[in-house]
């Protein structure tokens, strides 16, 4: 009789190797080449890929890299370690970290997983929104690996979590950790990583879960709702994206007599580029040179143990 073993694949977006114009160059053309992310067409999408945006990018980007790069490696790899390992030794079973884009790699997590004889794979990207170009992608990549396997794993594939009770009451805690330490702000914005408008058009329901997840720890909170909003970030390319814009808001809010903000990034399960450097520090300067006065960010959940107890649930689950 063929023996149940499962076996957990925690998957993210992935991050350059190393904060250098190379490795970001190598890493931004894996990442900008999935049709998942950036679905114009290739003859149009290659030219301005390779000729103008890699290189005038790759140099940009490694340099914000450098700036929040850890002493253990990038931000988003170190809190994905610490979270396969704090995960691994809550489980009874084989754990293991891939990335969508650059290493370690899908490939690489689903091969040790199957030498270690797993049978039942349990994928939980750590999106806690779906969107075709995050979630979506793992699918994609996980069946192109498996295209090369002559027997396949049973797989239980976690769409995401936006409003599982225990994801909502790690951000809660988190919110509440901020709030003793800094008083509560005028405004709390919870700010998400934008996608363009069309995919939503197109049947993608991120923009349905970011509000469900908003609406959800507003709740918990007991805030009223103009203590709190929501918001898109990272907007890339010319066409419309998700609005109301992160940094838009930040540089209207004072106008209106929000003086202090805190802000939270909660579709990261990592901080990352797009947190430390984006929100933390450029959001920051929008927000206090158009006369704000307290700005803070609240950090993403990263390790933390409730947010590892989140993962152990929705491991769990999937038995």
């Amino acid at each position: 009789m063929r023996q149940d073993k499962p076996g957990v694949l925690l998957v993210n977006l992935g991050t350059p190797d190393a904060p250098t114009t190379p490795a970001v160059k190598r890493y931004l053309k894996q990442f900008l080449s999935d049709k998942r992310v950036v679905d114009t067409p290739r003859w149009l999408w290659w030219p301005i890929l390779n000729g103008a945006i890699l290189p005038i990018r790759s140099p940009r980007v490694a340099k914000l890299y450098a700036s929040v790069w850890m002493e253990e490696g990038s931000p988003l790899m170190v809190f994905s370690k610490r979270q396969r390992e704090a995960l691994a030794a809550r489980l009874d079973m084989p754990v293991e970290l891939g990335m969508s884009y650059g290493n370690p790699s899908l490939k690489s997590a689903l091969d040790s997983l199957m030498a270690q004889g797993v049978t039942r794979l349990i994928v939980l990207p750590l999106y806690p929104q779906f969107s075709c170009s995050t979630v979506a992608a793992v699918w994609d990549g996980i069946t192109e690996v498996f295209a090369g396997y002559r027997s396949l794993p049973s797989v239980q594939f976690i769409r995401d979590y936006a409003t599982h009770p225990a994801y909502i009451a790690a951000l809660k805690a988190s919110v509440e950790r901020s709030f003793a330490v800094h008083g509560k702000p005028d405004l709390l914005v919870m700010s998400f990583h934008g996608i363009p408008q069309r995919f939503a058009d197109e049947g993608d329901d991120y923009p349905l879960r970011c509000r469900e997840t908003s609406e959800a720890l507003i709740a918990a909170l007991g805030l009223r709702s103009d203590e709190a909003m929501l918001t898109f970030q990272s907007r890339f390319g010319r066409e419309p994206w998700l609005t109301p814009y992160t940094d838009e808001t930040m540089q209207s809010l004072p106008a209106k007599g929000v003086k202090h903000v805190q802000i939270m990034s909660p579709g990261f399960s990592a901080d990352c580029l797009e947190t430390l450097e984006e929100i933390s520090e450029q959001n920051c300067e929008f927000f206090m040179h158009a006369g704000g006065t307290k700005f803070e960010y609240i950090p993403a959940l990263n390790d933390d143990a409730l947010h590892i107890d989140m993962m152990v649930e929705l491991v769990n689950s999937q038995r």
